[in-house]
């Protein structure tokens, strides 16, 4: 009987954007909700905020296939869920130190979901603090 191969389940969230990842050993492909994520993130500055992760991670990358599926949210907060669950799956799958470091010398928010989230409306209120306006004539 074959053995299971090894994956690695990890998720991100940005404000509404909930990315969820698997990690698994093959030939460096990353598929964002079924497309390449340069595809999907077509806008150059997107690619480069993602490009200087992969670039950390660096030669490990090529051997793993990464599939994310990242709803909710807009452009900028679904990028920040998937650069979050790419970090974590990949330290996750290889538990490697020296990378989880690494990546927190660059930048220490990617491993670290944001969780702030926007304050409810209050009943008899215009907006979550904003109050109507009184007139007395």
């Amino acid at each position: 009987m074959a053995k299971k191969p090894k994956v690695a389940l990890s998720r991100g969230k940005r404000k509404e954007a909930i990315a969820r990842a698997s990690v698994k050993s093959g030939n460096g492909r990353i598929t964002i909700n079924g497309r390449d994520w340069r595809v999907y993130f077509a806008d150059p500055m997107f690619q480069l905020y993602l490009q200087d992760l992969l670039e950390i991670i660096g030669k490990k990358i090529n051997k793993l296939d990464i599939k994310i599926n990242v709803e909710g949210g807009g452009p900028v907060g679904q990028l920040q869920a998937v650069r979050t669950a790419i970090a974590r799956g990949i330290l996750e799958y290889t538990g490697d130190e020296k990378l989880k470091e690494a990546i927190e010398a660059y930048d220490k928010f990617v491993l670290t979901e944001d969780s702030r989230r926007v304050e409810p409306k209050k009943d008899r209120q215009r907006k979550a603090r904003a109050k109507f306006q009184k007139s007395y004539r």
